[in-house]
This record gives C-alpha cells, structure tokens and sequence, in this order.
C-alpha cells in the first residue's frame, strides 16, 4: 500500500485489532457497478449523506459529473478529490454550492486510489480501494484496457467504519482546503449526533440493486468479443467472478450487520454455521451440501423476517419474502441457499412458515438449520441467565438444558431423527469436543460458491424451482 494514503492508514490502524480489515482485488468494471448502486440509493435514503469520494483524475469524475448533479440535490455535502484535469473545475455540477473539488497533487497517494465514502443518519457505505502498482501488475506491466485495471481494497456498510475513514479523508484534506475540513468536521458531528433520531435504511434494498447492477455489468462484459475487450490474454471468466464474488460479498456484509446488532451474541451467526456443518457432517452428507449448509448459517439471519406466508413449495419462490432473501434468488447459484433459508421456519407437522411444508417435504438442509439455530438461540439464553445471576456458567448443564428443549418439540418443529443426531453432537461438545467458529474473510467469498459438477443434480435435491 502506498504510503500516505487513506487505505494505508485505515490499514494501520486495524493492524493487529480484533476487527482486522478482509481485503481483495476488484476490476474496474465491478467497482463502476459496485458504485453506482451504492450512490444511486442515496435517492432513496431517508437521510441527507456526506459524501466524500476519490476519482484519481478529474477525467473519470467528468464522466459521472451529471449523475452526481442529481445525487448533490439529495446530499448534504459533496467532495470530490482528484487531480485537476479535463475542465475537471468547469463541469457545472462542479459549480455547486454543496459541491467541493479537491485538486490532489500528482504526488499525492490519494491520486492512486479509488474511494467513495456515505454517511448519513440512516445510510452508510464506502468503497475503499487503492490501484495496483506496476510491480502488482507483474511481468505484463499495467493493462492497456481500461477494464483490466485492478485495484485492491475493500468496501462495507459499517457506520462506525465509514465514520472513521472520512475522518482520515477530511484530515488529508486539511492539507488542501482547511476551512472545507473544518465544515466537514462540523457535519460529521451533526450526523452522528442524529443517530437514531430516523428509522434506518433497509440494507437489503441496497444489496438487491448492488447484485442487480452486478449482473447488468456482466451481461455488458458478456456482449462484447474477447478481442475486442482484451489487449492482454485475460479470460472473461475472470471478470466474471470477480462479480459473482462481489455479490457473494453483498450478502455476507448484510449479514455482518444483522450480527453486529445482536449485542449479546455478535457471533451467532458463525456459531450456527459451524454447529449446521458439523450436524451435517454427522450425518455423512456431501462436501458440496456441507459447503451450502455453512453458507446458509452465516446468512440465515437474513430471512428472518418472512412476511407472507404461501401454501405450496411451489409458490414459495415467489412470495414476499425479505427484499435481501429475494435478491438471492437472482443468482443462479444462490437459489439453493435461498430455499434453505426460505423454509428454515418449517415445522416438521406442517404447522410453520411460510409454505407450511411437513416431515420430508421440508428440504433436509431448511430443518437441519432451523434445528440448529433453535438450539444455539437457547444456549445463549441460558448463558445469560448464568451472568445474570452471577454465577458460573456450567456449559455441559448449558447444552443439556438446551437440547431438552429441542428435544420437547421433536415430532412437533423438528425431524425427530435431526434431534437424535443433534444428542449425538451435544455429546461430544459435553465430552470436549470444539466446533471452529470463524467469521468468513468476506473478501474472498468465492470459495463459498465452488460449483458441484453437477448443479442440475443438486438443484434437484433441493427442490429449486424456477
């Protein structure tokens, strides 16, 4: 990372901390859609953001100048950093009143990086990313194509985040404007001091325009020759799952902040997915339903506000479910995790939400998940009552408890077998046996969605229909 610069001392600043930043490499093209989505539902928002961003030349800012017209009648403020060039100061969005520019120096990082910042009392993101260098790039050198230029970084929804890189981004800034960073300082304190005062932006809105505008982008790549895109020898399938991996990205950051915002337990959703794959484990299931039961407990928290309920499997695929359940079953390759959360809230005699499914009818991977976080939610009651009563937790009495509870309702919620190989696991963790609870490096989510050989054939077993 170049010295100086604002990913630089992001970077520094989590070195080492329990909340280190998860990098990864983005082409352009996914950045160009990654953005837009993000900006474009500031129109949407219930706030008035702060909007800091980086183009590195005025020439890319010239040509989003008139979207950002319109995004500047809804912001508070909007600040632009970039080396000035191109009639970058003429454009008349630049002209603004609520509209700053920053002319960064040649020399300065700042100019190599590619940021888009948005804080408001109801919506927050940002994009962080820096370009590679001509060393990173290897022995082929910088790409000629626009397209295959990379760039390293990260992007996220996190307030708390988004806050602390403008702060670094109005710091630099001092440099160039210091009344501007004194005005950005002065609405950064009315923002925050407006948390809460507004219901938030829902999320899932956002991640559903970022998978679409991902796919949009796909579709543009997919229409034009590999001679006509490519100056090097770069396949399209490259940039094809650099997109696919961005929207994978999309789903795990949302869910990041459902964790978040549980305080009691900011791991939950890890600990059911550790706990889903073993029980599938126990039960001899295959690598690739393994790999979908984990990735359907660190999302599972995602469809757990279903809101009309439907009367057959076949109509489920189309109910109103939440807005970020709906968004994965755009991607093909996510419509079995979709289905698994979906029926999550099944009932083994037919009597829960929201197809009203029974016994084998419920996909085994939906009443795997709802058994498991039905047990896991019990765990953490009971370890609260512990503290709350200041005494010493007791986790075999824990998990003994919590499996009598599920235990109660087999036959009634839960597969009956499911318990029984639910016993045979509290066993061993009553006998020592440790599950590895790990938060997924949410940048690198592709090998999440490594492909069975056959996804006709798992789509099948999974009742996923069109």
């Amino acid at each position: 990372m170049l010295e100086g610069s604002i990913l630089q001392k992001l970077e520094a600043a989590h070195r080492g901390s329990k909340r280190p930043l998860n990098f990864g490499v983005y082409y352009k093209n996914t950045l160009v859609a990654l953005c837009h989505a993000l900006e474009d539902f500031i129109l949407e928002s219930g706030g008035t953001p702060l909007m800091i961003t980086a183009f590195q030349r005025g020439k890319w800012y010239l040509k989003e100048a008139e979207r950002y017209g319109d995004l500047a009648d809804k912001a508070s403020h909007v600040v632009i950093m970039a080396t000035a060039d191109a009639g970058f100061a003429e454009h008349p969005t630049s002209q603004r009143s609520n509209v700053a520019l920053v002319n960064l120096t040649p020399d300065d990082p700042v100019a190599q990086e590619w940021h888009l910042m948005i804080l408001s009392e109801t919506y927050s993101a940002m994009v962080l990313c820096q370009e590679l260098s001509s060393t990173d790039y290897g022995p082929t050198g910088v790409p000629e194509n626009d397209l295959e230029r990379k760039f390293y970084g990260f992007w996220t929804f996190e307030a708390e985040l988004v806050q602390e890189t403008m702060e670094l981004a109005i710091a630099h800034i001092g440099h160039y404007a210091p009344d501007l960073q004194q005005a950005l300082k002065r609405q950064i304190q009315t923002i925050t001091a407006a948390y809460g005062t507004k219901p938030r932006d829902d999320i899932g809105i956002v991640v559903t325009r970022v998978v679409d505008y991902l796919q949009h982008s796909q579709e543009d790549v997919s229409h034009i020759g590999e001679s006509e895109l490519f100056a090097a020898p770069i396949h399209e399938q490259e940039l094809d799952e650099n997109l696919v991996s961005s929207e994978m990205q999309a789903f795990l950051r949302m869910a990041q902040l459902i964790d978040q915002a549980n305080a009691a337990n900011p791991l939950a959703a890890a600990e059911i997915a550790a706990m889903a794959e073993a029980m599938g484990q126990l039960l001899d299931l295959p690598s690739w339903q393994l790999k979908r039961l984990r990735l359907a407990g660190l999302l599972h928290g995602l469809g757990s506000s279903l809101m009309t309920a439907v009367h057959s499997q076949e109509e489920a695929p189309s109910c109103s479910l939440t807005s970020a359940v709906q968004a994965l079953r755009v991607m093909p390759r996510m419509r079995a995790i979709a289905q698994i959360i979906t029926h999550q809230t099944e009932w083994w005699d037919g009597t829960g939400t929201p197809a009203g499914l029974a016994y084998d009818a419920i996909p085994l991977e939906s009443r795997i998940l709802g058994l498991v976080a039905h047990f896991q939610w019990h765990v953490r009651q009971l370890r609260m009552s512990s503290e709350g009563e200041q005494t010493t937790p007791n986790l075999e009495e824990i998990l003994s408890k919590a499996l009598m509870e599920c235990q109660r309702r087999a036959g009634e919620a839960f597969d009956p077998k499911l318990v029984e190989a639910l016993a045979l696991l509290v066993m061993g963790m009553q006998q020592g046996m440790s599950l590895q609870v790990n938060q997924p490096k949410i940048a690198a989510g592709m090998w999440l969605l490594d492909s069975h050989p056959n996804e006709e054939l798992i789509a099948s077993k999974l009742k996923v229909e069109d």
